[in-house]
C-alpha cells in the first residue's frame, strides 16, 4: 500500500471491529447490565471511529480540498471527492456524534442506541475500510 500510515490505522480499525463484534451481546439487557462490557464496547466504537476520522484527514491533505473544519466535514470531503460513497460518509458523519457523546458525556449514553449501532452499523466502519482500500488500490 501506498500509505503506510493508514494501511496501520486500517489493522487497528479491523482489530476494533472484531473486538465489537465479540463483545456484542445477545440482548440488550446483557449490556445493560454489563459495566465491563459497555467500556469495551465504547473504546473500541471511539477508536474506530477516531481511526476513521485519522485516515479522512491524511487522505485529505493529498487533495485540493480545504482542510475539514469539523470531524463530519472530513467525511463528507471524501464522499465529495469520490474516495468513498455518500452512504458510508452519512453514516461515519452519525457516528462522530456518537464518538463525541462518547468522549464527552458518557453517562448520557443511551445503551439501547449503542446496542442497535452494534447490530445495524459495525459493518459501516468495516465498509469504510473497504472503500478506502479499494481508493488506495487504485
Amino acid at each position: 500500500m501506498k500509505y503506510p500510515i493508514i494501511a496501520e490505522k486500517l489493522d487497528s480499525l479491523d482489530r476494533c471491529i472484531k473486538r465489537l463484534i465479540d463483545k456484542s451481546p445477545a440482548t440488550l439487557e446483557i449490556l445493560q447490565s454489563d459495566h465491563d462490557r459497555q467500556d469495551i464496547i465504547a473504546i473500541n466504537l471511539e477508536r474506530a471511529i477516531q481511526l476513521c476520522v485519522d485516515i479522512a484527514s491524511i487522505l485529505l491533505a493529498e487533495t485540493n480540498c480545504h482542510p475539514p473544519q469539523t470531524m463530519s466535514e472530513g467525511f463528507r470531503l471524501l464522499s465529495e471527492t469520490n474516495i468513498i460513497t455518500k452512504p458510508i460518509a452519512d453514516q461515519l458523519v452519525k457516528a462522530v456524534g456518537f464518538r463525541n457523546l462518547s468522549v464527552h458525556a458518557y453517562d448520557k449514553i443511551d445503551w439501547e442506541i449503542v446496542y442497535g449501532l452494534l447490530h445495524d452499523n459495525v459493518n459501516d466502519l468495516r465498509r469504510f475500510g473497504t472503500e478506502i482500500t479499494t481508493y488506495l488500490e487504485s
